[in-house]
């Protein structure tokens, strides 16, 4: 890691980049695979399967037998650890149900919402080196919950062919409803169009590589909803001399070891602790079976020492992580003030990983400072709220005249007309 040593506000903007390749450099490929896609379906999905996965594929729908065997293939150990959390993601997520809002804003203006759920949606599980079933739970168990009548799940096969038996185990349990072995820019923009195989969806959710970033961003173009833009995986931790080195560098490595292209940072008001971590993480390092990645992710990052509470604070801020772990004396002080963070974790025994996995929060998370306006997947991601308004004899001629002056300052005489035919009519 980088060590920066009371860096002046000035710095900060320089300091805090994302190693994250431009738009730029990326877009051309996507908009010429969403073109490709568009206007040949399948066939171009399967041109991009076989040049990108290595595979070519007679049929790229799982089907009921290939589910069948997925469940044989995981393990019990396995199984109860995804069922477990399974049911605490289900109780959280169940617990932001809302009911119906009603007002009365006026003697006879009735006024309500109602939350319905997107009937279409598509789930991206990122595979390749880390098969992430996790993200399946996470994704598909609120669509469920919410009610969502489609939910389509795209994941690249791998070179035999096949989909990571827990992806599958996952989406089968959370009541996915068709799974597709498609990856990369091809699985979102067949999700976009729609082709044979592929249902046109109205919102697609999940993470994946900064080609699958772009290629979000790309379909919200032709009309498809997106949850985030959610790139590369991030992590600051924020730490003093109450933390404990070893805790902190194995929760900047759990994010490292996401790829190579990974953001870990490390703040603190103790020179100490920083040097304990950096011992740490060499040790650590040579222990993973993600070494190479998790060695590239650490070279973008960064240990940043600064001199008070506050400053840390307004940096964090700026930088608005991901993930935020909070380990020092007063964390309620940054808990109660921080800002920008996609989620927030509290103390020496809350690793990140606890929310990637089970403690039943939701860990699809805006990433690249995309938390200062957006907010992690939730359950309200897979509805929209609709507004209902119901207007008696008494309430239009409680309200009608307003509208009529309001309607005629902005020169739209049928706006008052409407209004002016139901008044005379009662009058």
């Amino acid at each position: 890691m980088k060590f920066i040593n009371n860096p002046v506000k000035e710095t900060w903007s320089t300091i805090l980049e994302r190693p994250t390749k431009t738009v730029d450099d990326i877009e051309n490929t996507v908009n010429q695979i969403f073109t490709d896609v568009q206007k040949n379906e399948d066939a171009a999905v399967d041109k991009y399967t076989s040049l990108f996965d290595g595979v070519s594929l007679d049929n790229n729908l799982v089907s009921p037998a290939e589910i069948e065997e997925a469940k044989t293939l995981v393990s019990d150990e396995l199984k109860e650890a995804i069922i477990l959390a399974n049911k605490n993601i289900t109780a959280f997520h169940i617990a932001q149900k809302t009911s119906k809002v009603f007002v009365e804003t006026t003697n006879g203006v009735e006024c309500w919402q109602e939350k319905r759920p997107i009937q279409k949606v598509g789930l991206y599980i990122p595979g390749g080196t880390a098969p992430l079933f996790s993200t399946v739970l996470m994704l598909a168990i609120p669509a469920q919950i919410a009610g969502c009548k489609e939910i389509v799940l795209c994941s690249p096969p791998n070179a035999e062919g096949k989909i990571n038996p827990a992806i599958l185990y996952a989406a089968n349990l959370c009541g996915v409803t068709k799974i597709i072995k498609v990856g990369g820019i091809q699985a979102i923009a067949g999700l976009t169009f729609g082709t044979e195989n592929i249902p046109q969806v109205y919102k697609i959710f999940g993470p994946g590589n900064q080609f699958v970033t772009v290629a979000k961003q790309l379909a919200t173009k032709y009309g498809v909803a997106i949850d985030m833009p959610a790139g590369p995986s991030e992590l600051l931790v924020v730490a003093d001399d109450s933390a404990k080195a070893n805790f902190v560098a194995s929760d900047l490595l759990s994010q490292a070891e996401h790829g190579t292209d990974s953001q870990v940072i490390l703040v603190s008001t103790s020179q100490k602790l920083i040097d304990a971590v950096e011992r740490e993480l060499e040790k650590q390092l040579h222990e993973l079976p993600r070494k190479e990645i998790a060695e590239k992710a650490i070279a973008n990052s960064k240990s940043i020492f600064v001199s008070t509470d506050e400053i840390a604070l307004e940096l964090i801020n700026e930088y608005g992580p991901e993930h935020f772990i909070v380990c020092t004396n007063d964390t309620n002080f940054y808990v109660d003030n921080i800002q920008n963070a996609g989620s927030v974790f509290i103390g020496n025994y809350t690793p990140e990983s606890a929310g990637d996995y089970a403690s039943g929060t939701n860990h699809t998370l805006p990433t690249n400072g995309f938390c200062k306006a957006y907010s992690g997947v939730n359950l309200d991601s897979f509805t929209k709220s609709i507004t209902f308004q119901k207007i008696s004899k008494n309430g239009i001629q409680n309200i009608g005249n307003t509208i009529e002056i309001m309607a005629e300052a902005e020169g739209l005489q049928a706006h008052k007309n409407a209004v002016s035919l139901r008044l005379k009519d009662l009058s």
